[in-house]
């Protein structure tokens, strides 16, 4: 293709909402996509908790993608409500939706994210994740033909988001469908979210990977003081629990517990900050009852989005 012909080629730009129930690769397909891990991920369903949006800059095309909580059907708590909400505000306003499933595996909540889409005028993108975890392939097309018989997807793509498997085909497919627009943010800004909000997720990350089992939703991170240096960033944190036996899981013998969480999150932190080293300080409060309090949600960043 020659240079006249190249510059002919329209711009195309638009929102791509990534949406599912919780642990189906949501995220991992996300920084995948990006080349770097800007969600945090864990084994632990229900660890995306806010929308993210992760920008994707080419020549042509400038696609912006929104992570969200796995939309769940586990109710009562204002954490969960905060989640729902979360995922569900952002599946009218896209031009295209990836909607995430796992191989092999239908649930109730797969079902109940299906019927949102029946309101959706966007197209949709069905993306059956985590094929490289089927040990029988032939029963793979079988499922996959039962799905997509479900309802009219734009496209199905069989993927591996941790190994990189099919993730240029996801790219392609979601770019044939963007409209043209110029682009909407400068082509090396990579999201919306500040270094302040990627630390606390950071950190979130290492308490739910190190203890998720004891800790799954009691648990959140506040950022106390963020100082941006040129040669060291000083971070002041607080973890905040419901009761007093967490606080002491998350401290653990002598300390170690804390340290070693604090360790890892430091690392991810200079690595996200481009090899700026990074001071972080942890501390530990119980605050009972934040996850089912409104007004705490809020102060805790949780904020309609």
């Amino acid at each position: 293709m020659s240079n006249l012909e190249a510059d002919k080629i329209p711009h195309r730009c638009g929102y791509v909402a990534i949406i599912g129930r919780p642990n189906v690769g949501k995220s991992t397909l996300l920084n995948h996509i990006l080349g770097v891990k800007l969600s945090i991920t864990s084994r632990k369903p229900q660890t995306t908790r806010h929308q993210i949006l992760g920008i994707k800059s080419d020549k042509h095309v400038q696609t912006v993608y929104v992570d969200t909580p796995g939309l769940h059907q586990r109710r009562g708590s204002a954490i969960n409500k905060y989640m729902n909400r979360a995922a569900s505000s952002v599946m009218s306003d896209v031009d295209v939706l990836l909607f995430v499933i796992q191989a092999m595996s239908w649930t109730e909540e797969d079902e109940a994210v299906l019927q949102r889409l029946e309101t959706m005028v966007a197209p949709v993108i069905l993306v059956v994740n985590k094929i490289d975890q089927v040990t029988n392939k032939e029963d793979l097309l079988p499922f996959i033909s039962d799905i997509s018989a479900k309802y009219k997807f734009h496209d199905v793509i069989p993927a591996a988001a941790v190994k990189g498997v099919s993730i240029d085909q996801v790219e392609m497919a979601v770019a044939a469908l963007l409209p043209e627009n110029e682009a909407f943010y400068p082509e090396d800004q990579l999201t919306n979210r500040s270094m302040r909000f990627l630390a606390a997720e950071i950190i979130r990350e290492k308490l739910v990977r190190e203890l998720g089992q004891e800790l799954p939703y009691t648990s959140t991170v506040g950022i106390d003081k963020y100082e941006d240096g040129t040669e060291l960033i000083r971070i002041h944190a607080t973890i905040y629990v419901e009761s007093k036996g967490q606080k002491a899981i998350i401290i653990g013998r002598k300390g170690e517990q804390l340290k070693s969480i604090g360790t890892q999150a430091r690392k991810d932190i200079e690595a996200m900050a481009g090899g700026t080293k990074v001071y972080l300080n942890l501390w530990v409060k119980v605050r009972e009852g934040w996850s089912n309090d409104e007004q705490a949600l809020r102060g805790l960043g949780y904020g309609d989005e």
